[in-house]
């Protein structure tokens, strides 16, 4: 009777395990079935549910031999071996348990687990012999689930070599063989099972987490340029617009000039966005650099721009564009100066934009200290992503000064160096 006990609690503990694992599965499919509903693609390639003990816990049937040794009386001392079958089986749901949380099976309680396990095994195995030598393979897949990483080749050799050396002793060669054999699968399969298992979790979740930084990066590129092109644009358009009102009285002509100016600035801004939405602009420094001129003679500001060195690449032309943009921007919104000096140098390894304007270096709206406002902040954070810096602050000879540094690429992306004779206009 008390066999069939036993029989029955394995029986009960596999059912649980087959109750869980389905029950898993039916989360799994209802989330599949509401993400259909939703209009979302589901995740054809997800693992699963995640496995626990429950999914070792059938391979304790290899332990039945030993048991019904003892049920039947051909155990010598009944009572000690079943106390360590006992103490095995616990031991063996204790580290099985454990073996699916990284944390866990790298405690060092499950490391002792596993070596009372090892000294419980020997000491069945070597007083009883027979059956009691398959708890060799049962701790080999104790380890093979625990001890994942680059000690488990060696342990698992290690572990196979022990076994078939007691089990050489206890029962021949014909057993040590086998048992050998057994050990070495088992630890070796299990912990390659359980690793691809934990791999494929990790690299969806990995895939996942990138997915959500690159939504997080399109985000940042568009409220950036958003800001960016509309914050310029509009400051333009009032710009035009007040010169338009004051020269419409006395100058008809001049302020239809104007009013030209502000359609062309609000049509070329509404090309601007729709590549900004898509991701294709990639601004122009001459185009910038003349933008700045229309703009600051626009606010009655005397624009003196100067350009030398060698050819800028696409890409820091664009950037070295924003930049100018940006500071031309805040010259006419709040420097109350009436001279603005843009300055571009670039040499074999270093480009350099100044933007320097002589109003009185810290008008209201403008920061005081550093690097500040959402602009600024933004063109920053571009320039360092592309080995360069941002600087801005009050000039030591009056004024606000916003200098901008980046790396030059190599020549072979680089056209011929030439220089470009100094212009001011």
């Amino acid at each position: 009777m008390a066999w069939i006990r036993k029989v029955r609690c394995q029986a009960r503990a596999w059912q649980a395990a087959r109750t869980e694992w389905k029950a898993e599965h039916e989360r799994f499919k209802a989330a599949q079935r509401a993400a259909r509903d939703r209009g979302e693609h589901p995740d054809v390639d997800h693992p699963g549910p995640p496995p626990t003990g429950f999914a070792l816990l059938p391979w304790l049937l290899m332990g039945m031999g030993a048991f019904s040794n003892l049920l039947q009386g051909r155990t010598p001392n009944p009572w000690i071996g079943g106390l360590g079958l006992l103490a095995f089986n616990s031991l063996y749901i204790y580290v099985t348990f454990r073996a699916f949380e990284r944390e866990k099976r790298e405690a060092v309680s499950t490391r002792v687990a596993l070596l009372l396990m090892g000294l419980l095994t020997t000491g069945l195995a070597l007083g009883y012999g027979g059956n009691w030598l398959m708890f060799f393979p049962l701790l080999g897949l104790a380890v093979g689930a625990s001890l994942r990483g680059p000690w488990l080749g060696r342990t698992g050799l290690l572990l196979t070599v022990y076994a078939a050396a007691v089990s050489a002793v206890r029962g021949g060669w014909g057993d040590a063989t086998n048992i050998g054999y057994a050990t070495f699968l088992s630890s070796m399969v299990t912990a390659a099972i359980l690793g691809l298992s934990e791999a494929v979790r990790e690299l969806r979740a990995a895939r996942e987490e990138l997915a959500r930084r690159a939504v997080e990066k399109e985000r940042l590129r568009f409220s950036r340029d958003l800001h960016d092109l509309l914050g310029h644009t509009l400051s333009v358009i009032v710009v035009k617009s007040e010169a338009a009102r004051r020269l419409a009285p006395r100058n008809m002509d001049a302020a239809l000039g104007q009013i030209a100016d502000i359609e062309s600035v609000g049509r070329q801004a509404l090309t601007e966005i729709r590549e900004a939405v898509t991701g294709y602009r990639e601004g122009s420094l001459a185009t910038e650099l003349t933008r700045a001129r229309s703009a600051l003679s626009a606010a009655s500001l005397e624009p003196v721009v100067r350009q030398s060195g060698r050819p800028l690449t696409p890409q820091t032309e664009a950037l070295l564009g924003w930049v100018v943009r940006e500071a031309v921007t805040n010259v006419v919104r709040h420097s109350d100066a009436s001279r603005c000096e843009i300055t571009v140098e670039s040499g074999a390894e270093q480009a350099r934009l100044t933007v320097t304007d002589n109003g009185t270096g810290k008008p209201a709206g403008r920061p005081q200290q550093g690097i500040g406002g959402t602009g600024l902040k933004g063109l920053t954070e571009r320039l360092a992503a592309a080995g360069g810096s941002l600087t801005a602050g009050p000039s030591p000879r009056g004024g606000f000064t916003v200098t901008a540094e980046l790396p030059v690429e190599s020549a072979q992306f680089a056209k011929d160096p030439v220089t470009t004779a100094p212009r001011a206009s």
